[in-house]
């Protein structure tokens, strides 16, 4: 973030920490992770100055974590618990350990960073973790996955609220630019650390942030993706509402525990979006989540489901470690994918 930037932004005032933070009131613990980049000590500072108010509220504990991907970044984990403290929280570094993989790191670390707070947030009876994501960190999100070509579903972004490895993620700074949340921290006297991959053309999201640059005089930017992020929410919830009368509408009883089963008869006359939207959750429901969602691969299994029951013919295939079968009726079975049986050593 260029530093020019940072000067000119103003540090989050009471009333508005207010307005971020009041619904954190009445929880007994929150887990707050900060890596020390200008953000999440900008998160930091919020927080530490909406307590000082003197209205109570939640024990705060600070969770910072070494990925064990860089040397350096032990001591920027020892720099972050020691600002912690100065403001009278509490504080842990939790560490990534074993092997990494060559390939999808960044994802990878992702998964690991929210594995590694969720556990930390049920040791310390906290029920929500809160990461320092921005009105930046929308937009390039949106940008990422519009790049992929994801429908509503992707450009929704970052929601306000998620679940995660069973604890709540929260997110109350996604109106919030970066620029004003370091300002916040610097504010606080606090000194951000520089982390060198936020300049690794490596990263999607690095190259987005570049992009980013490049599309702001033409209109795209932060502020309007994040708009754009906010209208597919709204869209992804009308689509849910409609998925979810269509299945009340068409749902059968299945005698397998976790199988869908649905009377597609009608589906023909039905918005293409909605059987889409509809299939989209029986398949999450019963399949793989650990699969990536592909939009390309689920309009071709909407568009063949439906020509099976156009065409009165069966039709079987698996998406996301799912099994879709229609049946010549009409009727749509959605169950797990059978384990594949292991090779026979004796050939």
């Amino acid at each position: 973030m260029p530093a020019a930037e940072v000067e000119a932004a103003s540090s989050l005032a009471d009333a508005e920490l207010s307005d971020l933070l009041d619904r954190f009131s009445s929880y007994p613990a929150l887990v707050l992770a900060v890596s020390g980049g200008p953000d999440s000590f900008g998160m930091l500072a919020a927080f530490a100055r909406w307590r000082a108010g003197g209205r109570g509220g939640p024990v705060l504990h600070v969770a910072t974590i070494d990925h064990g991907l860089r040397p350096e970044a032990a001591g920027e984990c020892t720099a972050v618990v020691a600002a912690a403290e100065r403001l009278g929280m509490a504080a842990a570094k939790l560490d990534w350990l074993g092997d990494k993989p060559a390939a999808g790191l960044q994802e990878a670390a992702r998964q690991a960073r929210y594995r590694l707070l969720a556990d930390h947030a049920r040791a310390v009876g906290a029920p929500v973790v809160v990461v320092a994501h921005t009105l930046s960190d929308q937009a390039e999100t949106v940008l990422m996955r519009l790049a992929r070509g994801s429908g509503p579903l992707g450009l929704k972004g970052m929601a306000a609220t998620s679940r995660r490895e069973g604890v709540e993620i929260a997110r109350p700074f996604l109106w919030v630019t970066g620029a004003r949340l370091a300002a916040t921290a610097g504010a606080s006297g606090l000194d951000p650390i520089a982390d060198p991959s936020n300049g690794d053309d490596r990263f999607t999201r690095v190259r987005m942030r570049r992009l980013m640059a490049l599309l702001e005089p033409e209109g795209l930017d932060a502020e309007r993706l994040a708009v754009l992020a906010g209208r597919m929410q709204m869209l992804d919830e009308a689509l849910a509402r409609q998925a979810d009368m269509l299945a009340d509408a068409c749902a059968q009883p299945s005698v397998a525990p976790g199988t869908k089963v649905f009377d597609g008869s009608g589906w023909l006359s039905e918005p293409f979006a909605a059987v889409q939207a509809l299939l989209a959750r029986a398949i999450a429901e019963t399949g793989d989540t650990a699969i990536a969602e592909r939009l390309e691969a689920l309009e071709a299994l909407t568009g063949a489901v439906l020509m099976a029951i156009a065409g009165g013919s069966a039709h079987r295939e698996t998406l996301r470690g799912a099994a879709v079968q229609v049946t010549a009726g009409g009727r749509v079975i959605v169950a797990r994918e059978p384990a594949r049986r292991p090779p026979n050593p004796a050939g």
